[in-house]
């Protein structure tokens, strides 16, 4: 038939199936394309791929074409007779036409079974992929949990939707990675500037008066708040009672100075007499007398591992420089990526109170500047 363009009135009832197809044979192409260039050692781009296959598929429609994708048994038998080379493709590709359009009788009464067992013989190789299994147990029970979960899943469902399936347990994978980060306090390894977790290294030692704090994920929507929680569990710090503390002290202090302040508007002879205000009448915060549960001077925020932040991740960085600025603790920010530093800008992190002074370069910048006298910076 001559070339003739898709009837546009189609596309509202082949849309859906259209985008399944599209998706399942770019997966499949670029996965087998990754395998064999994994094999022979060289590389594979997804997007000279991808441009490939709209191309083909695109001009291929005018011809009233299948959809076009790559076969895995046809490239599994091409590899092991020896062909690496477009010239193979193009040498198999002209037998299949020969075949189907003038000897394809000849194979009506092969039977499909001995059409199947030359299938198989050639996915072998394919098949043995099964033995990766113990060794990602062992190297990564998350990878090895999406290779089984993709497998059954492709399986029991169609393709199309076991491939869509796979793709959304490997994201929920990713956000569960994000769910259990490891948070550590860091420390100097003495006589450098280098510091390193406290619980792993023996000889590291923590700088004293100030906290070093990092968390091995990003931090964004979904973390940000395990984040705070982290940071006050390392730090022994339990800054929303010390706020609340401070509030109820504050309050009692304001409400005897307005009792005072109304007794001597009273006093009509100008002699005020102090009185004497009573312990059970004001709230008190008892400090523990051991030194080590002193507030540290200085908390550094090491976001060396922070690729991005969100507008939750943001306000988490605004409120714990608030929070623990009010009992008198300066918290600064070190290892910033430029992306980083552009997402506190645009989340308008940086305002009068607080400029862009609190951002260190390394860690090591920054605890110098926590152990300078403060009277220095002013």
């Amino acid at each position: 038939q001559p070339p003739v363009f898709p009837a546009f009135s189609l596309f509202g009832k082949v849309i859906g199936d259209a985008f399944a197809i599209a998706v399942v044979g770019y997966g499949i192409a670029i996965s087998l394309g990754r395998i064999f260039a994994l094999k022979y050692g060289y590389k594979v781009d997804s997007n000279q791929e991808l441009m490939a296959l709209g191309l083909s598929n695109a001009l291929g429609g005018v011809f009233q074409c299948f959809a076009i994708s790559c076969s895995m048994s046809r490239t599994t038998v091409q590899e092991s007779t020896g062909g690496k080379t477009q010239v193979a493709g193009a040498i198999s590709a002209l037998v299949i036409l020969v075949i189907v359009l003038w000897i394809g009788a000849l194979f009506e009464d092969l039977p499909k079974a001995m059409l199947a067992a030359i299938i198989y013989v050639n996915l072998q190789g394919m098949m043995k992929q099964f033995m990766d299994i113990p060794a990602l147990w062992r190297h990564n029970k998350v990878d090895m949990l999406i290779w089984v979960g993709t497998f059954i899943l492709t399986l029991l469902l169609n393709p199309d939707l076991g491939l869509a399936a796979s793709i959304a347990f490997s994201m929920l994978t990713v956000i569960f990675r994000t769910q259990l980060p490891t948070y550590s306090l860091l420390g100097q390894v003495p006589g450098t500037d280098l510091y390193r977790p406290l619980q792993d290294y023996n000889q590291v030692r923590q700088v004293p008066g100030i906290l070093i704090f990092r968390s091995s994920a990003t931090l964004y929507f979904a973390n940000a708040e395990m984040y705070q929680d982290a940071l006050r569990e390392k730090s022994g710090i339990d800054i929303t009672k010390i706020l609340s503390a401070k509030k109820k002290l504050e309050a009692k202090i304001k409400q005897q100075e307005s009792k005072e302040a109304k007794k001597a508007q009273r006093n009509a002879e100008g002699t005020v007499e102090t009185n004497r205000v009573e312990q059970n009448g004001i709230s008190f915060i008892e400090m523990d007398p051991d030194p080590n549960c002193l507030l540290p001077r200085a908390i550094i925020l090491d976001l060396s591992t922070v690729n991005f932040l969100d507008t939750v991740g943001v306000k988490a960085l605004h409120n714990i420089r608030k929070d623990y600025g009010e009992v008198g603790i300066d918290v600064v920010l070190a290892c910033c990526q430029t992306g980083v530093v552009e997402n506190l800008q645009n989340g308008g992190f940086f305002n009068g109170k607080v400029s862009k002074s609190c951002l260190f370069s390394t860690i090591h910048d920054a605890v110098l500047h926590c152990q300078s006298d403060p009277a220095d910076d002013k």
